[in-house]
């Protein structure tokens, strides 16, 4: 992503460690459903047992999985073991297989949950947990309804001692357009309240992205520039080089926009974009980043197609291999006009950012993998650089890299050494790995610890998920209407469709 010219460079500054103060949940119950599936062994179970090893978890805790695959408790701990993998020591990997159980049942069937409910209490007195549980819904958006209309029938969405707490976890995406999304919330809202909702996104919980605001609100240098003065524009990229893989049947009916920018890019332009929080108070955090939804400006249906791009990708090479086409993929219908890619021009209309434009893309079967923030500062306003102009020289970009290699990077122009006077980009880069010698912790791992201690700064809000409904619903309307038209095709392993380039081109601008 970066220019070729550009040098890297590192140096680490190191100084006493400041911690504000992080506390032990207290006691609780975790139950996942959708326990059999792919997310629950690749992601959930590894995290807690990381936040097991590093001593965070409570004292007492417990860990019931339920799905509908039949399978006993035994071999669920099987599969547990198996997840988890060769991490921590054999103690603490018998430790943590031991507290998982496993029940079988139908989400849409009363008796799975009054057998829940049953085994809930008695794992209470068994753990000493005095009713607090943490749901989470690691299955598809079509059964959030079925399981919580089924924890509120069975009177399990409310806390069965004074000192207990109930709080339900629900992964993206939330609804698929505006009128869903209310509906689904209206669903959630008879049985759960909204202080028991996190609607989890696990980009928020990335060391990078967490890293915004201690770079932002934490130094005194970057917060003055921080705005239509000094910044020319905001990129915000997130690319993938994988397909489809075993999620077709989900991707299918959902597409990039609402996959990725809903809610990945949109909370991503939120951390960038919003003002300076009066305290790291959640609600005051989120009633922040709400404010940068509600000032975006509307994309008009008539210039849809000069503002956004949609894209599928068709065959091609990556990584010195063929690739099949989208369409070519197992279970994607074979005139599939789902977009594996979007890009988009947004502007915010409030006083900080009034003229930057903020360009956001997302695909699959990209030529690189990574996930970054480029803040590109406005050039020289003259040069003394003679007979090389302002323009000339390349501005400062600064440079969020959330994923691979975490890290963040600031391009700044050096003269090179010896007699003549040249010049060229280098990067000044901090890395996560070099600085701190160990590799960014799961950022399920963060989510889960904030679930367990009450802590919603790092989930979506109703509004602000609504914010982000009203801003999108219009564009997945347009194309709707459209069909294939409009829809640009991208051999895999490129950056996408020609007409995501021209969206920067047309105002002068490019891709870094």
């Amino acid at each position: 992503m970066s220019p070729a010219s550009t040098t890297r460079v590192s140096h680490v500054f190191t100084k006493q460690e400041l911690c504000m103060m992080e506390r032990i949940p207290e006691p609780c119950g975790i139950i996942i459903f959708g326990a059999s599936g792919d997310l629950t062994h690749r992601k959930l179970l590894p995290a807690l047992f990381q936040l097991a090893c590093e001593n965070v978890l409570p004292k007492d805790y417990y860990l019931l999985g339920a799905a509908r695959t039949p399978m006993t408790t035994d071999a669920f701990r099987k599969k547990v073991e198996e997840g988890i993998g060769n991490v921590g020591t054999p103690g603490q990997r018998s430790e943590f297989v031991s507290r998982c159980t496993y029940l079988t049942g139908d989400y849409g069937d009363a008796a799975l949950y009054a057998k829940l409910k049953g085994q809930l209490t008695t794992l209470d007195q068994e753990h000493h947990v005095p009713g607090r549980r943490l749901f989470y819904l690691s299955v598809p958006p079509n059964l959030y309804e079925s399981i919580v209309t089924g924890l509120g029938a069975s009177k399990l969405s409310t806390a069965s001692s004074p000192e207990g707490w109930v709080r339900i976890v629900v992964e993206k995406p939330f609804g698929r357009d505006l009128e869903s999304s209310r509906h689904l919330n209206k669903t959630f809202y008879q049985s759960f309240n909204e202080n028991q909702i996190y609607r989890i996104d696990h980009y928020l919980g990335k060391e990078t992205v967490q890293n915004i605001l201690m770079f932002r609100f934490a130094n005194a240098i970057y917060e003055p520039l921080w705005n239509r003065k000094y910044i020319d524009h905001v990129q915000i990229t997130s690319a993938e080089t994988i397909g489809v893989e075993n999620r077709a049947g989900y991707y299918e009916g959902a597409g990039a926009l609402r996959d990725m920018f809903q809610n990945h890019l949109m909370q991503l332009l939120c951390l960038i974009a919003m003002e300076p929080p009066a305290s790291m108070d959640p609600e005051v955090m989120r009633d922040e980043k709400s404010k940068v939804l509600q000032c975006l400006r509307p994309i008009p249906y008539g210039e849809c197609d000069k503002r956004i791009v949609r894209g599928q990708y068709v065959a091609g090479t990556l990584q010195d291999e063929l690739v099949p086409a989208y369409r070519q993929e197992s279970n994607v219908a074979p005139l599939s006009l789902t977009e594996t890619f979007a890009a988009m021009r947004v502007e915010i209309d409030n006083w900080r950012w009034q003229g930057v434009p903020f360009y956001l893309r997302s695909g699959k079967r990209l030529k690189e993998r990574v996930t970054e923030i480029a803040i590109q500062f406005k050039h020289v306003p003259t040069s003394i650089f003679k007979p090389l102009m302002a323009d000339q020289l390349s501005a400062n970009v600064l440079t969020f890299r959330i994923q691979p290699n975490e890290g963040i990077g600031l391009r700044f122009e050096a003269k090179h050494p010896g007699p003549k006077l040249c010049m060229s980009s280098v990067t000044m880069q901090f890395d996560y790995d070099e600085a701190f010698g160990t590799k960014p912790p799961e950022a399920y791992a963060r989510l889960f610890l904030d679930v367990m201690l009450g802590d919603q700064t790092l989930f979506a809000r109703k509004d602000w998920l609504e914010y982000s409904w009203q801003f999108l619903t219009p564009m997945l309307e347009n194309w709707a209407e459209k069909k294939e038209h409009g829809l640009r095709f991208y051999p895999a392993g490129t950056w996408g469709p020609e007409e995501a380039d021209e969206l920067l081109t047309q105002d002068g601008r490019q891709w870094i």
